[in-house]
């Protein structure tokens, strides 16, 4: 079974930008490293740039490989692929959980996306957000806006169905 990241969670960052990832993260996170061991710590990547530049994403080291294997099928001197690979590879960091389940958050990280002392993991399914809880609620709000307006053709949970095999 592979495992996906469901859910939010509120976490408090301390002066020094640790920040506690959920457990029900860090179980996606061992299995999807695969050098993981029981009694090593996770790694994974955190990707700072790309379209949603108000967010962190972090990716399992599986999840990221399959976004690189996306980007490499693409022409090497293409403007597409210098985009994703700027994006994806350049801004973006390794990260490793420590013994407590934590991360720390540079203060470039922090700065990029306005963490003061507080932050709201939300899981995406193969990855996972990091807001500022601010930020978060106004991009959840939006969402549900959007949504109320949508057409009934145009409802996604409705095009899910289109997508059986």
């Amino acid at each position: 079974m592979i495992r996906r990241f469901r859910g939010e969670s509120l976490n408090k960052v301390d002066a020094k930008g640790r920040v506690s990832v959920p457990a029900a993260f860090r179980r996606v996170l061992e299995e999807g490293d695969p050098d993981f061991s029981e009694g090593s710590y996770p790694n994974f990547v955190i990707v700072y740039g790309g379209v949603r530049g108000n967010c962190l994403e972090g990716y399992t080291i599986n999840s990221i490989t399959k976004v690189d294997k996306l980007i490499s099928k693409l022409p090497r001197f293409s403007r597409e692929r210098e985009i994703l690979e700027r994006f994806i590879n350049t801004q973006s960091t390794y990260m490793q959980l420590d013994e407590t389940g934590r991360i720390v958050l540079s203060i470039r990280l922090k700065e990029k996306i306005g963490i003061k002392d507080e932050a709201i993991f939300a899981g995406m399914g193969e990855k996972f957000q990091i807001w500022e809880p601010t930020n978060y609620q106004n991009e959840v709000d939006a969402l549900n806006t959007s949504f109320e307006n949508l057409p009934e053709d145009e409802n996604p949970f409705l095009k899910l169905d289109q997508l059986q095999d």
